[in-house]
């Protein structure tokens, strides 16, 4: 929402405000400014990866907002005014999200060596997003901004008790200037070269950025396949890098990126689902069992009977009513298989633990019986696996293609 006057490094844009009050020395004394200070007030403070640490507190004259302050030796301070209710995302990441302190074009970060572009595809090995560096970044520094033509007569600092939420600050050099004048006169602050403020890359061109049909386009998808905008579906969106009048663009790169994990997420559903005789799509596995059991349902339904041995008494129905009455017997059967719980008609976790107990004990036989051997890992061939583990690695996948096999708490990727 705004940049503190004693940030190192400030947010273009956004307007500057007066953080004279805070103790930005002392992060246990931030931690106490609003933590059990009154009703709706918080603080916090934990000490951060690199050796530096992370403070917040509501602010108690203007309760709305927070302070968040980074304090990371030797790159300085990044002191913020944000959202009373975003200190808990703030906080995690900055702690644990393993993408730098400086967040600039919607995500894209520095680590304090290099820019890399905004997390989006998971890393299970690391248990962290991949981190992807930027082709030929340029940071852009306040010194690189301050010049003659900007004017600290025509910026103003805002004061917390009246500040509220405004739009994008137009003549922001002016304000950039009225805060690097009054950092002048406080000694210790890092030197304006080493104040980062913006990246520039050749991806962030504004002519090589794309709105929702490239998105798509790159994705290999329709518009309509999309996330709604109507319904949320911002929140399943990359965070653009420019936004006007509604409208969004992202830089390609960050594009492909989305795109690779949408892939990674929905690719395994649209791959192994069919249509339904509901004209729905499901797993194929639902699919096949719901035909098997619409046969089985029907037949029973429509099959004549002998009573006392001798006169046939008419099927118990025909025609549509038989088949509707199949199919939605049918529905109920294959569903209970298909999402089935650990005391349902299938236990599924049990299955899940046993199948991937069985192809890792057979994958540890192989290795020991080669290493026994004498030979060296890159020489250990592993044999088949058994045709009954293939046959239910086989139903288990087609039963539930986004279900993640997990066993210990690591998934199978992860095993592997």
């Amino acid at each position: 929402m705004a940049n503190g006057t004693s940030t190192d490094h400030p947010i273009p844009g956004l307007p500057f405000i007066n953080d004279g009050r805070l103790p930005l020395d002392n992060p246990d004394a931030i931690e106490r400014t609003g933590r059990n200070q009154g009703e709706g007030l918080w603080g916090r403070t934990d000490r951060a990866g690199d050796g530096g640490w992370v403070a917040f507190t509501t602010e108690p004259k203007n309760p709305s907002f927070a302070w968040a302050v980074y304090h990371h030796p030797p790159h300085g301070r990044t002191v913020l005014l944000i959202r009373d209710g975003d200190q808990s995302d703030l906080h995690h990441e900055w702690k644990y999200g393993r993408s730098g302190f400086l967040h600039r074009r919607g995500g894209y970060w520095w680590n304090g060596e290099r820019w890399h572009r905004p997390g989006q595809v998971w890393d299970a090995a690391f248990e962290s997003y991949a981190p992807r560096p930027v082709d030929n970044p340029t940071t852009i520094t306040a010194a690189d901004l301050l010049d003659s033509a900007s004017s600290p007569q025509n910026a103003d600092i805002m004061k917390i008790a009246s500040f509220a939420a405004q739009d994008p600050v137009p003549n922001w050099n002016d304000h950039l200037a009225l805060w690097a004048q009054l950092r002048a006169s406080q000694p210790g602050g890092l030197p304006l070269d080493a104040c980062i403020v913006d990246l520039h890359a050749p991806e962030l061109d504004t002519e090589s950025l794309v709105d929702m049909a490239g998105l798509a386009r790159i994705a290999a998808i329709s518009t309509d396949d999309l996330p709604d905008l109507k319904y949320g579906g911002r929140n399943e969106l990359p965070e653009p890098q420019y936004e006007a009048h509604g409208c969004m663009w992202w830089s390609v790169p960050v594009a492909q990126d989305w795109a690779e994990n949408y892939r990674r997420d929905n690719g395994p559903t649209a791959l192994l689902s069919a249509a339904t005789v509901y004209d729905t799509t499901q797993p194929t596995g639902l699919v096949a069992d719901h035909n098997r059991l619409r046969s089985v349902f029907h037949d029973t339904l429509t099959e004549q009977r002998r009573r006392g041995g001798k006169k046939q008494a008419r099927p118990y129905m025909k025609g549509d009513l038989a088949q509707s009455a199949a199919n939605e017997l049918a529905w109920d059967a294959a569903a209970s298989l298909m999402y089935g719980h650990n005391q349902g008609i299938i236990p599924h976790g049990p299955l899940r633990d046993v199948l991937i107990e069985a192809i890792l004990g057979r994958l540890a036989e192989d290795v020991e019986r080669r290493g026994n051997e004498g030979k060296g890992r890159q020489d250990i061939l592993l044999s088949d696996m058994p045709t009954s583990a293939v046959k239910l690695l086989i139903w288990y996948i087609r039963h539930g293609p986004v279900r993640p096999p997990t066993f210990s708490g690591k998934s199978a990727s992860g095993l592997a």
